[in-house]
Formats: structure tokens, sequence, C-alpha cells
């Protein structure tokens, strides 16, 4: 960083202009006085007016050289750095004289001459992008309000195909592939009468046809809050397809005496591999979600020290096959194994490479149990997360203590802030003693 300049009184920002810039910038070395007769005080400042001119640069080269999305938002930085706000071409026109002339002062260049890239964005004749439907997806993928960073490539996948699959039904309802900027409450209506005919024919639920609204709406959002729209179009608002007769859908649990007399029986889970037999028996003593088991890296299975356990949390890398995403910051916690959890885990130290970063897992078991009459009817091997809460519940715990340990968000139960301490893993590992069920010796 070059050092302040003082001429006479005042101390000045002098530096060369990046080659980068020279199309840009007409000056070949910038004098910028830092306002001040202080050298520490100008030493201080110095880099952060060199960053706004860099910024405005950057500027310039996007709003010259940029896709549409690129020129619009350079648009709009460029407007705020020369002190005003963007305004559409015919926002502008509707601006008194004096705010026009002013606007057009400020599109004079370091040469004293206009500039194009700055007169489009400070009067308002940048285009607005284009985005198609048929790309947004990829688009609010990139978008910093999308935090991606902890998901694998398998949780990507399960990331986008909900999205795509909104994307493709709502270009299906309109019957045409429109710019996202074209998308008004007139398409989210067609959308939702697409699907009020499809759920007629093919008897889809209502559910199903929300996810897609819902998805859509994020989508929109996301989108119109990187390009900084103060009140943005909300298409979906008040879009949603209710269903009076439809009862709502909860897991049931798997009763403890079935665990008990079917699943622990000797040899009732031979049939499976033994990293699809030791999830399961983890779940059962933990209330873990599936993916939080079977997802788990060697360094969160912690079987050494005096409270064996699980950790649950983020887990971020460079190489996507080894990130891990939780479902929510209160699914953060660790969870004490005990019974034929901690048993299964012993015989799995490093994790469970078969299912890691794949979705095969309940599919597979759930129809092993199912075609050799180990699953009681309408009932899936989701159901021990819910026996196991069920059992915390008929021991007497609270709601709030029964969360905590499942993960749930205490203040959305509470619809308050929460104060305190949360439980510690003793505490964790005194409930999960309680209810622990018997261990067979051929789970041991």
């Amino acid at each position: 960083m070059s050092k302040p300049v003082l001429r006479g009184m005042t101390w000045y920002l002098k530096r060369r202009v990046p080659k980068r810039y020279e199309t840009v910038e007409p000056r070949s070395v910038v004098w910028a006085s830092l306002k001040t007769d202080s050298y520490s005080i100008a030493l201080q400042k110095s880099a952060g007016v060199w960053a706004s001119y860099i910024e405005g640069w950057e500027a310039l080269l996007a709003g010259r050289d940029g896709n549409a999305n690129e020129k619009f938002r350079a648009a709009q930085q460029l407007a705020a750095i020369r002190g005003f706000q963007f305004l559409s071409v015919d926002q502008v026109e509707q601006l008194p004289l004096e705010d026009i002339l002013r606007r057009v002062e400020a599109t004079r260049g370091a040469d004293g001459a206009p500039d194009e890239v700055a007169a489009a964005a400070l009067l308002g004749v940048v285009e607005e992008p284009k985005l198609r439907l048929s790309d947004l997806v990829d688009h609010v993928e990139q978008l910093p309000a999308y935090d991606n960073r902890f998901k694998s490539s398998e949780q990507m996948r399960l990331w986008r195909s909900p999205r795509l699959r909104a994307v493709k039904n709502l270009i299906k309802a309109v019957g045409k592939d429109l710019a996202v900027v074209d998308v008004t409450g007139s398409e989210a209506r067609k959308h939702k009468r697409w699907w009020q005919a499809r759920r007629a024919q093919e008897g889809q639920s209502a559910e199903t046809a929300n996810k897609d609204f819902a998805n859509m709406a994020g989508m929109l959002a996301r989108f119109y809050e990187e390009l900084e729209y103060e009140d943005p179009p909300r298409p979906y608002a008040r879009i949603s397809i209710r269903d009076r007769h439809q009862e709502p859908e909860q897991k049931r649990e798997v009763p403890v005496d079935w665990i008990v007399e079917h699943w622990f029986a000797p040899d009732a889970l031979s049939g499976l591999n033994d990293e699809a037999r030791d999830i399961l028996l983890i779940s059962i003593e933990t209330g873990c979600r599936q993916n939080e088991i079977y997802n788990l890296p060697a360094s969160a299975i912690r079987l050494e020290g005096p409270i064996p356990h699980l950790h649950i949390a983020h887990e971020e890398s460079e190489n996507p096959e080894e990130r891990r995403e939780v479902k929510n910051l209160p699914s953060h916690r660790e969870v004490p194994l005990v019974g034929v959890a901690l048993a299964a885990a012993k015989r799995h130290p490093e994790g469970f490479p078969r299912y890691r970063n794949k979705s095969s897992y309940s599919a597979s078991v759930n129809k092993y149990l199912r075609n050799n009459g180990l699953l009681p009817e309408g009932v899936t091997i989701g159901g021990t997360r819910h026996s196991w809460e069920g059992r915390m519940k008929r021991a007497g715990y609270e709601m709030d203590d029964r969360g905590e340990l499942m993960g749930h968000s205490l203040r959305s139960r509470r619809g308050r802030e929460v104060y305190g301490d949360g439980m510690t893993l003793s505490d964790r590992l005194q409930i999960a003693q309680e209810i622990m069920l018997p261990v067979p010796a051929h789970l041991k």
C-alpha cells in the first residue's frame, strides 16, 4: 500500500491505476484528498478510499462487459457510490428537474466527459435482467442467501431436485419459459390451477403442490433480494391449496413392545448387512434422524472419555463428499450412546461408508423389515425417532427437555426467547439411561 503524500497541509492518496481499469479510468495516477493534516489518520483512511476506487472501477467494468444480471447489479452499485439511489428511467422522469440535473452532472468521469456506463446507471436506462425460469435454480444456488457450503453432493442433489421440479411444473402451467421478472400473480395462479387439475386427475396431495409453491416463492424472494429491490414482487403470496379432508401426516411410533419382541429377537435382523442393522439399532436408542447417523464421519463418533456420544453438527470441507449439513442449528447436539446404540457404535468407529452421502438406507431397510413381517402396518423405521420421544414422555419428562434431546428449537416451542444453560452431556446421559431398553446378549 502506498504511503500518503503531503501537499501543503493536507495528506493525499497517490496511486497508479492498475492496467485492469485503464479502459474505464482515463487517469494513469489517482490523486485523492484524504481531508486531514494528520498522518496517522491519513494512513488509516487511505485503504478505504482506495477500496472505494476499486469498487467503482469494478462496477464500471461489469456495467460495460458483464451479462444482464451483472450490468444491473453494477448500475445499482454505481448509483450508490455516486450518492444516489438506483431508479428506473420511468422513476427518474418523475423526479424534479433539479434532481435530474444533479444526476446528469454526476455522470461525468475524471476527465470531465460524461461516462456512458455511469449515465446508464444514474438515469436508469439499464435493462432489467432477463434471467429465464429454466436458469433460476442454477442462479439462486450461487447466492449468499442460500448458504450451501456444508451440503454434501447428495444433499445438494436433494436440495436442487424439488426446486427444479417446481420450475418445470410452472413452465408447464404457463406454457413457456418466461423471464423470471415476468412471473406475476397471474402466472402463480395458473400454477395453482395446473396443480388443482393434476390433483383431480392423479390424486396428488395438497402438500406436494404447496411444496412447489413454497420453493418458487423462496427462490423468487432470493432473486429479488440479490437485486436489492425495495418492494420486491411476491407473486406467490397467498398461493396455496387447502384440503380440509386430508388428515395431517405424522409418522407413527414403532411400539416399544414390537422392538423388543420382534427386532431384538435372535436372527431377526441377520438378513440386513451389518451397517444397516447397526444404524437401525443406534436410531432406537438415540432418537436421531437416520441421515444424522449414516452420514457421521469418524470424528463425530466419540467413544473415548467418560461418556461415549455422537457429535451432531455441520462439517465443512473442500471435498463435497466430506461435507455434512444437519437440518438446523438446534439439531447441533451431543447424543449419549447407551444400550444397543453403544454396542453398535463400537462396531463402527469409522462410521457407515456404505450409506454415507447416499439415500438408499431407508428404502432398503423398510423393504427388508416389511418383507419379513417385522414392521407393523402403517409404520416405517422413521418411527423409531417418535418412539424415543414417546418413551421420554411416558417417563414424565417435560416438552422442553424432550425437545432439547431431539434437536428441536425450544424458541419455536415456547414462542419466546430461551434463557439459561442447556443440558449437559451428563444430563442427557441420565435421561437416555432411564428410558434405555434391555440389551439382548446377541446384540451386545
